[in-house]
């Protein structure tokens, strides 16, 4: 029974030990952490005052941090922010998705392609080509499936036989 009280006490030893050494740790990282938020704390304070002196607002502050909100308020009250403008970008020509390039190609087509001889076509007609895919092929094959189970009649594909597609417009054909 001895041994067993021993036993107790040691193994309470060790984990009062490994507990002070986490706690050790944790202040450490706490202190750490906390002096890097203050020496950020205090560089922009220096920043506001040092715009606050040269009468520069549109640094990036936010009004109220960490400043007297009548000061920063009363700063942007007389130098209102004018609104930059932005040089016009030219228009990119947005770019068609397989599935667009798809409907395309099976609508000019007489009759129903698989999707292999879909993305062949797509890329002939310079519509879509897979920038680096194995298998575009597989890869549409499962987009017009699952256009045509989420959309189910208002698809644009419709299956025509095993592994061909045709247009849902074509319902006679």
């Amino acid at each position: 029974m001895a041994s067993a009280t021993t036993t107790k006490k040691s193994t309470a030893k060790k984990s009062a030990k490994a507990s002070a050494t986490k706690s050790s740790a944790r202040s450490e990282t706490g202190e750490r952490l906390r002096k890097a938020a203050q020496a950020e704390i205090a560089e922009r304070l220096e920043r506001l005052e040092k715009d606050e002196a040269t009468g520069d607002t549109a640094s990036g502050t936010t009004k109220g941090a960490g400043t007297d909100s009548a000061t920063t308020s009363a700063a942007t009250d007389t130098a209102p922010a004018k609104p930059k403008a932005k040089a016009a970008k030219p228009a990119k020509s947005k770019r068609v998705s397989a599935l667009d390039a798809a409907a395309i190609v099976v609508r000019t087509s007489k009759d129903p392609m698989r999707p292999s001889e879909m993305v062949v076509a797509m890329k002939a007609q310079g519509l879509w080509s897979s920038p680096t895919g194995k298998t575009p092929g597989a890869t549409l094959y499962a987009a017009i499936i699952r256009e045509i189970a989420k959309k189910g009649d208002a698809s644009r594909f419709r299956k025509a036989e095993r592994g061909r597609f045709t247009t849902n417009a074509r319902k006679g054909a």
